[in-house]
């Protein structure tokens, strides 16, 4: 596993604006948001929803907004975004500037469809007004893919927002949907079909090449390039034709024939999948010459064979006529697609960009894949084993399709319940949002396209005469305008309406607040219990579902209200935790209860869970408490779901992941290793114990404390909670760029049976382990040493000053007293531990109690006695926290051992994640909060029928949570090496290593 940064993609910028990217400070910044005040007319560009990462397209160039500022007179607003394909200085040199929300814009330019919590829907002062905040007030208009238009339930909050009634109503904004641009002909004018046709063909001959070498075949497709590792088409076609001057050169794999790619469609995607094909030595053939051509074994392997089916070729009438295109569209239902027998058995690549709606006969039905993989297993070798529906119209036109994939992971096999055990199953590649892996040239087209109509708008509103045509167009295309749906989209009115009934407003209780323009849903309802550090992006991922009622409760009001301002289907509650009757109720009217709250209560919530008959989810460890509540809760059908965080939680998943894979595949694995922190980017860690908190400060104190047991190298081990930080491993080689050094993890043998290893006695390594920067569990120890982790009653103190916390603190331990100087702070400390390490002591102690340097402060002391480590948490948590800024880092490394069943090869294999945090969340709170959220969902939607106290062992539970973790840019990679000769292992490098005093 490799520790990396994120890295700008290399790219080809627009004529006028490639320089070097600068640096511009928050102040000046703030001076140009300050200026966006102005009476001339005002473009917003809108960076689009954070949660989708490879969304970079941009709908104009720095170049169209330098052309909209000095020729057309029209002021230019962008928000910040440093994951947009061109960045946000190139706009600042063309003259736009930065605006934090774009609320001075009378359009408002994106791609997708817009956050709920970022859509502006008040007016706007008209442009031509003397300046803002006075004159005739008017409605601003949005320009995106709305993906309303079809009664998309899950777009309808969205376009409610469009809507309204009353005075005022004719001043709700205006929605303009791209898809619905068309020109003279009928055609859309404005859109990226062809991009996706040529990012769905790379990706689909990627997969291809996996597929092949699963076969053992190593084909020269292994070398076509990803669309997103390229700066820009022309790149990626250079690339494409070395592979097809290799192919040219060698030829294709002689024992898999003839590659043949099959496409379908005539439209955009279509032009764009047979444009980048161009690069390869391609021979374009006919339906009827298919078996012939793969019978034939003279046929010429130096060339790749393309047949474009069209409908024409495998439609035929149910009755036994010809196919007609007029009797088609009139009578579609009286046609039957023949593809499954008369193409798919001979072909070695399908490329669906054909499109489907439900009238019209499907292109290939669930039973005709089994009857198109039986054949074509008796056509020869690796026929119709990859699928690249570019379409990705899911259980449509191919209604086997189960999902679409993603950029992160773009393939998966996919086997019909009909097929033969024999035969094997097929790949596909799903990606729906294929123009987005190569975002330069999408962009520079789309915004090309686009202008005619921007500037025609901006003519409109300007109140100046242009093309008629142009604002027919734009007539056509706006979905709402003056609060009420227009035209041809008036029947939306009822999706829209029984969006709105199904989240009629519900507010339970005087102590619960809501936000602005709420509506609540009254059938699903989630109450979350805690607003601590890993709340936040659990918050947003529920709130995403507007099926479902988030209530907050906290024990501060301002940390619940901030969690939820944001969101229309959330609430917050003010609730102390001892007052077990208010949080009662709000369980009782819940359907599933999240606890974030520390782990000691967690056992009385889940008492009350069982009582109502709710079920739980928590990201904390299966206490002895919790477990003992198992056979109650399994008799009252209700599921107390622990575990679900990071470590624990993320670490299960991708475990039960990649073993129920080994197992698949027949292999018995012979020692398990996993190793997870939670830290400060490096750059963030020059702080003592090199460590930062970004989770429960008291929970990493308790940690260091508790025993431990595994088995390393054919021994089994076990630590007391007194020994565990001088026993620690102080080199843990999961990174090539970073050190890290390791603890081991509490219990770690019953994870043999919870992750159906095998036998103990048949492992040789099983082992859990927390990740630390080097130097940690010394200090950390000598911390303990000196008795900062105790909580006893003999170790109660009281100190007046924080100067005074190791002394006292030391001299509970010595029994005796210690003189405040320093001298005898450090003769007292050489009793206890060596001269090195007490100097690390006064040093980080010196450093933790004078906060002057630093610029930060320190907590007030407690006006009683209290147990050192309550003290020390205390100090920590504000000595040791995150500042504006300052990322931290998670690291999850899981490495498994096997041996075949069948043979004695032996293979390690890997999968690991890295993750740091961004500009809007903590990497450590995505991890814990994100599964977490996943995890709710999948319980409150009931796909989860384990009961009981149970982790994270049931396989749609964790598949879902890895799904969800990648596609928000969290995804456990996986690596495998085999054969003899191999580097050491994980567990074989940290045999003999660990640290014993």
């Amino acid at each position: 596993m490799t520790v990396a940064g994120l890295r700008r993609s290399p790219q080809t910028l627009s004529r006028h604006y490639v320089y070097r990217r600068r640096h511009v400070s928050g102040t000046s910044r703030q001076a140009l948001s300050t200026s966006a005040s102005s009476p001339q007319l005002t473009v917003g560009i809108r960076r689009e929803d954070p949660s989708r990462i490879w969304e970079r397209r941009c709908p104009v160039t720095p170049d169209a907004v330098h052309d909209l500022i000095h020729k057309d007179n029209v002021n230019v607003l962008i928000q910040d975004c440093d994951r947009r394909v061109f960045p946000v200085d190139q706009f600042i040199k063309a003259g736009a500037q930065v605006h934090s929300t774009l609320e001075p814009a009378h359009i408002i330019l994106g791609i997708k469809e817009t956050p709920l919590n970022e859509l502006i829907t008040t007016p706007v002062p008209a442009p031509h007004a003397p300046s803002v905040g006075t004159g005739t007030p008017m409605s601003r208009t949005h320009l995106m893919f709305s993906h309303t238009t079809k009664g998309q339930a899950y777009n309808m909050e969205l376009l409610s927002r469009f809507l309204g009634t009353g005075p005022q109503a004719s001043l709700r904004p205006r929605l303009v949907d791209y898809e619905l641009l068309t020109g003279e002909d009928g055609k859309r004018t404005v859109g990226f079909g062809w991009f996706a046709g040529v990012a769905g063909a790379l990706e689909s001959l990627s997969a291809l090449a996996q597929a092949h070498l699963e076969l053992g075949v190593a084909s020269p497709f292994l070398h076509t390039p990803r669309p997103h590792t390229h700066p820009s088409i022309p790149s990626l076609r250079a690339a494409l034709r070395a592979v097809g001057k290799e192919i040219q050169q060698d030829g294709t794999p002689k024992s898999l024939g003839p590659f043949v790619i099959g496409l379908t469609g005539s439209g955009k995607v279509s032009q764009g999948v047979l444009s980048i094909l161009a690069e390869l030595p391609i021979v374009n053939v006919d339906v009827e010459a298919l078996p012939s051509l793969i019978s034939d074994p003279d046929t010429d392997l130096h060339r790749i064979y393309l047949v474009h089916a069209l409908p024409q070729d495998y439609l035929s009438r149910r009755d036994g006529g010809q196919y007609t295109r007029s009797d088609y569209y009139e009578n579609p239902g009286q046609y039957l697609s023949n593809f499954d027998t008369k193409v798919a058995p001979y072909i070695t690549l399908f490329l669906n960009g054909v499109g489907w709606l439900p009238a019209f006969p499907r292109l290939m039905t669930n039973d005709q894949l089994t009857t198109a993989l039986t054949r074509a297993s008796e056509v020869g070798r690796a026929r119709f084993g990859t699928i690249g529906d570019i379409s990705c119209d899911v259980e449509g036109g191919l209604e086997f399709l189960p999902r679409s994939s993603t950029i992160c992971k773009p393939f998966f096999t996919h086997r019909p319940p009909t097929l033969p055990a024999h035969l094997p199953s097929v790949q596909i590649m799903s990606v729906d949002i294929l123009p987005s892996a190569i975002p330069l040239d999408a962009s520079q087209h789309f915004c090309n396209v686009l202008m005619p109509y921007l500037r025609a708008l901006i003519g409109e509103l300007r109140g100046t005469t242009g093309s008629d045509e142009l604002k027919k167009a734009l007539d056509v295309a706006t979905v709402a305008r003056g609060g009420a749906l227009q035209g041809k989209h008036a029947w939306l009115e009822k999706p829209v309406r029984a969006w709105r009934e199904s989240v009629s407003a519900a507010v339970p209780g005087d102590s619960v607040s809501a936000a602005p323009n709420q509506t609540l849903g009254t059938r699903k309802k989630v109450l979350m219990l805690g607003s601590g550090m890993v709340a936040g992006p659990a918050v947003d991922q529920i709130c995403k579902r507007t099926d479902v009622e988030l209530i907050v409760a906290s024990n501060s009001r301002y940390e619940a209200d901030e969690l939820t301002r944001a969101h229309a289907n959330a609430s917050s509650a003010l609730v102390d935790v001892a007052d077990l009757e208010k949080i009662s109720g709000l369980i009782s009217e819940s359907d599933v209860v999240i606890s974030l709250l520390p782990v000691p209560f967690h056992p009385s919530v889940a008492e009350l869970c069982i009582r109502h008959s709710k079920h739980l989810v928590t990201a904390s460890y299966i206490s002895p408490a919790m477990r003992a509540l198992h056979e109650r809760a399994e008799s009252a059908n209700v599921l107390l779901l622990n575990e679900i965080g990071l470590d624990p939680g993320v670490d299960h998943c991708s475990a039960l992941s990649l073993l129920s894979k080994l197992k698949a595949e027949n292999k018995r694995v012979t020692s398990f290793t996993s190793f997870c922190g939670g830290l400060p980017a490096p750059e963030s860690a020059d702080v003592p114990l090199g460590y930062k908190f970004s989770w429960s400060p008291r929970g990493v104190l308790n940690a260091a404390l508790n025993s431990a047991r595994f088995k390393l190298d054919g021994k089994t081990m076990e630590i007391s909670g007194e020994n565990l930080l001088k026993h620690y491993f102080p080199e843990v080689p999961v990174s090539s760029v970073l050190k890290f050094e390791g603890v081991a993890n509490r219990d770690s043998l019953p994870y043999a049976d919870t992750y159906s290893l095998g036998r103990m006695e048949d492992l040789n390594t099983v082992l859990r382990g927390t990740l630390r920067y080097p130097g940690f569990t010394g200090l950390m120890n000598s911390f303990k040493t000196i008795g900062l982790l105790d909580a006893t009653v003999t170790s109660l103190i009281q100190p007046k000053s924080w100067s005074d916390l190791g002394r006292m603190a030391l001299e509970k331990r010595l029994g005796s007293h210690v003189a405040k100087e320093s001298r005898s702070f450090r003769s007292a400390l050489h009793t206890v531990m060596t001269v090195d390490q007490a100097e690390g002591v006064v040093k980080a102690l010196a450093w933790l109690t004078n906060p002057l340097k630093t610029g930060s402060t320190l907590p007030a002391l407690p006006d009683k006695p209290t147990f050192p480590i309550e003290l020390f948490t205390s100090l920590l948590a504000h000595r040791l926290n995150y500042t504006a800024g300052e990322r931290d880092l998670v690291v999850l490394a899981h490495e498994m051992v096997t041996q075949s069943v069948s043979s004695s090869i032996t293979e390690v294999h890997t999968s690991s994640l890295v993750a740091y945090g961004t500009s809007t969340a903590s990497a450590m709170s995505r991890c814990v909060g994100l599964p977490v959220a996943f995890a709710a969902l999948k319980v409150l939607d009931g796909e989860v029928s384990v009961r009981g106290v149970q982790g994270p062992t049931d396989r749609h539970l964790y598949e879902a949570v890895l799904d969800g973790l990648q596609e928000a840019g969290l995804e456990m990679k996986e690596t495998c090496r085999k054969g003899r000769g191999m580097k050491l292992t994980l567990s074989e490098g940290l045999a003999g290593r660990m640290s014993i005093p």
